[in-house]
């Protein structure tokens, strides 16, 4: 019997720290293409994931110009996200988009009558910062006829994943709802105070590359990618039980769940079991079995 085509899901999550709004959020998630959470996709997709850093100013619009960049450029170069020259591109080319819209900023705040500030403008000289967490998924071009084979004989379809990561965002693979790779951060002890930022002033692009680090691997049906910033992902590999933290997690399957999203995430920072920050999830589900 021929199995039905493969193909994967994809929803996200954003909610601001408890005590804020959502658009005080800092968090900020770009996936291409644009679709409804529960329309199969069956094309290549990136997923952008950034964190701005509260110190710095207008942190949250530097995150959502580095997710969108970032998603919209690895999805025009499929080698994007892997050590070498088109990553540095990228690097130089999100950093050389942050004066223009600055500018555009800065004359719009004139025009709505409230000017820069002197504090403000000493602020933005220093730059905005943010981590970065970029995700490419690809169909194979071949399904697999080797020892993935399912049971009946026919080739599993299966996906390729490419990721690069600055700083402490996220990607968790799971199959079977256990964790196969934790990537860049690997156990809640190596999550520190000061983590690497990717900085809207920062022209260095062989530098920013170089701290920047590049991952690939292989789904198959059944699998899952979850995407997270960093007090979830905290919270996820400090958990006693990560099978049944995850399947927690699971729970919130689209933007419909965003209230109760909120609800449980505010229930976790009563008990102390989650860090009071932003939260940005984006769940991958590949299908096809």
């Amino acid at each position: 019997m021929t199995r039905p085509p493969s193909c994967v899901y994809v929803t996200h999550l954003v909610a601001p720290k408890h005590g804020s709004t959502p658009a005080e959020c800092e968090d900020a998630v770009v996936v291409l293409p644009d679709r409804s959470h529960d329309e199969m996709l069956r094309e290549p997709l990136t997923v952008g994931v950034c964190d701005g850093a509260t110190e710095s100013a207008l942190a949250k619009d530097w995150a959502a110009l580095l997710a969108r960049t970032v998603a919209e450029e690895a999805m025009g170069l499929p080698d994007l996200l892997k050590p070498g020259a088109e990553f540095e591109q990228f690097a130089a080319t999100v950093v050389d988009r942050w004066d223009p819209w600055l500018a555009q900023y800065t004359k719009e705040r004139v025009e709505d009558g409230r000017p820069l500030k002197w504090y403000e403008h000493t602020k933005l000289a220093e730059g905005a910062f943010a981590t970065l967490l970029a995700v490419r998924v690809d169909p194979d071009a071949e399904p697999r006829a080797d020892a993935d084979a399912a049971d009946d004989g026919e080739p599993t379809p299966g996906w390729r994943w490419r990721a690069a990561a600055l700083g402490d965002s996220c990607l968790f693979h799971l199959r079977d709802d256990r964790l196969l790779e934790a990537f860049p951060v690997k156990s809640a002890d190596d999550f520190g105070t000061v983590p690497d930022l990717f900085g809207s002033r920062n022209h260095d692009a062989a530098l920013l590359a170089e701290r920047t680090r590049f991952l690939q691997g292989d789904c198959l049906p059944g699998d899952r990618l979850l995407l997270a910033t960093d007090a979830l992902a905290a919270w996820y590999l400090s958990a006693p039980d990560r099978l049944a933290a995850v399947r927690e997690l699971l729970e919130f399957s689209g933007p419909d769940d965003l209230d109760r999203f909120g609800d449980w995430l505010n229930g976790l920072r009563e008990r102390q079991q989650l860090r009071n920050d932003d939260v940005a999830v984006v769940r991958i589900d590949f299908e096809g079995r």
